[in-house]
């Protein structure tokens, strides 16, 4: 990371009476970074934020938003974040328009400009045709999308988003994720807390995983697969001597490991998007007729499970 950052916590924690929630959590996120804070429910996300937001007192640490510490009662902190928590903060009696030009003057927002930012962000939430419509008519989807703009209203340095997808269909999810790709594009620095691998996959530059309260690594995908300690694994579906074949490729500097099965070989490759010609070639060399090929890379369900032992959604 480079350059100061728009957000950074030291020593995060909280306890409710004999539970300890979050336990010494810290991270930094920098200008135009979406970093992702992935967890099973009840391991300390939201309590997490909730601090950082200036929501939650915090029993020990701190935190500071673009230079500034944040505190419950900090003004220039608050002022430079947008918070999209995981309950609906909308008005279902209010369209979409009234329900952001509300907001906005809370923000406040000359009228004008309240009207301006208003059409801009429902342009950007795809809410533009129903904007006079009552929010209670709204789909799942559609009114976390209006929570999402809501947000953006003031052009925060730094966004919020406290599971933004739960409980809504795939068309609308994906247009949610969609919305938020284009954030870090545009420069702003994202939290976004999610206990789907596949959303810390696609959206995030870095993730933090949480357990149980405690920040238990950190990094890029590619860094924390590699934490794994084990390669892609390569299913063959083959026909011809597939114990030889099996034993040839075995012998490969990238092949870790290969073992023939009744329907073709099995193997853990390093690299396989690679090395995978390699493979085919030395498998065709040795008699072998391959049908079919299926590759399957170690993702962050792979490193949580190494890391805890158990799969995120227990």
């Amino acid at each position: 990371m480079t350059g100061e950052p728009m957000l950074e916590c030291r020593g995060l924690r909280r306890c409710f009476d004999d539970l300890t929630a979050v336990d010494g959590v810290g991270f930094q996120i920098a200008p135009g970074e979406t970093y992702g804070l992935l967890g099973p429910n009840g391991a300390g996300k939201t309590t997490t934020i909730s601090m950082i937001a200036g929501l939650l007192e915090r029993d020990a640490g701190e935190v500071t938003v673009d230079g500034k510490p944040m505190s419950t009662h900090a003004v220039g902190a608050k002022a430079a974040m947008g918070y999209v928590p995981q309950d609906l903060a909308i008005y279902p009696d209010l369209s979409a328009r009234e329900n952001l030009m509300f907001f906005a003057r809370l923000y406040g927002m000359p009228t004008a400009e309240a009207k301006r930012r208003s059409a801009e962000v429902l342009e950007v939430t795809g809410l533009t045709d129903r904007a006079g419509d009552q929010t209670k008519k709204y789909s799942g989807g559609m009114k976390r999308r209006l929570n999402i703009g809501i947000g953006l209203l003031h052009r925060p340095k730094l966004l919020i988003l406290d599971e933004p997808t739960v409980g809504v269909d795939p068309q609308s999810r994906n247009a949610i994720l969609e919305s938020v790709e284009g954030l870090s594009g545009a420069g702003m620095a994202v939290l976004y807390t999610t206990h789907y691998m596949e959303e810390a996959e696609r959206l995030c530059d870095r993730v933090g995983i949480i357990d149980h309260g405690k920040l238990i690594a950190e990094g890029t995908r590619d860094e924390l697969v590699s934490m794994v300690g084990e390669g892609d694994r390569v299913r063959l579906l083959a026909m011809g001597n597939l114990a030889k074949t099996a034993a040839a490729l075995a012998g490969r500097p990238w092949a870790r490991q290969a073992s023939a099965t009744d329907q073709g070989i099995d193997l853990v490759v390093e690299d396989a998007r690679s090395n995978l010609p390699a493979l085919l070639t030395e498998a065709a060399a040795a008699g072998t007729s391959v049908r079919s090929v299926e590759v399957t890379e170690p993702d962050l369900e792979a490193v949580f499970l190494h890391l805890t032992g158990r799969a995120l959604r227990d």
